[in-house]
This record gives structure tokens, C-alpha cells and sequence, in this order.
């Protein structure tokens, strides 16, 4: 079940296998799991999504990236969310190779290709990803 913050906004499941990622997260450091053939993956998992072997290790990873792509909430169809709208959600490429999706902070002026690094918003103790522009 996924849990909830007080305001009602969802928070992350964190899992004994996602547990250093949400360590890191909340010293606002971003670590991800590294396969030494196929290089950094997200979500933290078990095994390589790639190679499917087990022997990965935690590292800290470049915090930086580009917008894959974005969309802008509106509507607020998640009730814990409507306090909120509108706000802006972004795929972003990692420098480091994997795709992460999180919040942009603040009410930027968004576009695809632009430059960002990963930062991390604590709620009710829980850190959620966000993102803030940096300098192109």
C-alpha cells in the first residue's frame, strides 16, 4: 500500500533494497546502484535490468542532467496533490546514464534539453525527487 504524508501527498515504499538511496537522498547526495558492465540503473532493484547479474554496487552518481520531457498538473487529479497545482514533472537524462523523474521546483520556465541537477524534498521525513535549473 502506498503510504501518505499528512497533507495526503503520496511518499515514496521504501524497501530494504531502495533503503541507501532514500539514506543518501535525505543527506541530499544521489546514489544509484552500479553494474561494473553496464554502468549506473534506477530504480533501485535486485539484479542489472540490463545484464540481469547481481553484483552491483552502491555509488554516488553525477547529480546533473537534461529534460527528456515534461508535463505541467493543472487539474489536480490526485487529491493529495490539488493544493498544489499547478507544478511541473520532469524526465530527466542523468549525466551518469539513467532516466529519473521527479518535481521541478518552483514554476520555472521548462523546456526539453535544459539543464537541471537533482536536489531532494523532505516530507514528513521522506525524501522526494525534485530538480532545479542550473546554468547551461
Amino acid at each position: 500500500m502506498q503510504p501518505h504524508a499528512e497533507n495526503g501527498r503520496p511518499l515514496p515504499l521504501i524497501t530494504e533494497i531502495s533503503r541507501p538511496f532514500f539514506d543518501a537522498a535525505r543527506e541530499q547526495k544521489l546514489v544509484m546502484q552500479r553494474c561494473p558492465r553496464d554502468g549506473f540503473f534506477f530504480y533501485p532493484r535486485a539484479r542489472c535490468p540490463h545484464c540481469l547479474q547481481a553484483d552491483w554496487a552502491w555509488q554516488e552518481a553525477q547529480p546533473t542532467g537534461a529534460i527528456h520531457s515534461f508535463s505541467v498538473e493543472r487539474m489536480g487529479q490526485d487529491p493529495g496533490q490539488r493544493g498544489r497545482v499547478p507544478f511541473t514533472i520532469v524526465l530527466v537524462d542523468l549525466d551518469d546514464g539513467p532516466r529519473m523523474i521527479g518535481n521541478m521546483e518552483g514554476e520555472p520556465d521548462v523546456r526539453v534539453g535544459q539543464r537541471v541537477e537533482v536536489t531532494f524534498e523532505l516530507l514528513d521525513g521522506a525524501p522526494l525527487t525534485c530538480f532545479r535549473q542550473i546554468a547551461d
